[in-house]
């Protein structure tokens, strides 16, 4: 469980930082970003970074993993 959750925090900081540097590096070239398209691009990491949540922690909600054993 321990394991799984450190995983899914590694995942998560390098998804943010990813995306972030991405946007850093379109601002210094001179790309202009929308606003809108900002606010999109953060939804769809807020989503991904849940489903790679409920991937992880599922089996130990389920009541399948060391947590809750049947």
């Amino acid at each position: 469980m321990v394991e799984n959750v450190i995983i899914l925090l590694i995942y998560i900081a390098l998804l943010v930082g990813l995306v972030y540097l991405a946007i850093w590096v379109m601002g210094r070239l001179g790309i202009p970003i929308p606003p809108m398209l900002m606010n999109i691009v953060w939804i769809i990491v807020v989503l991904i970074v849940i489903l790679l949540m409920w991937r992880a922690l599922s089996p130990f909600i389920a009541g399948r993993g060391a947590l809750f054993p049947r």
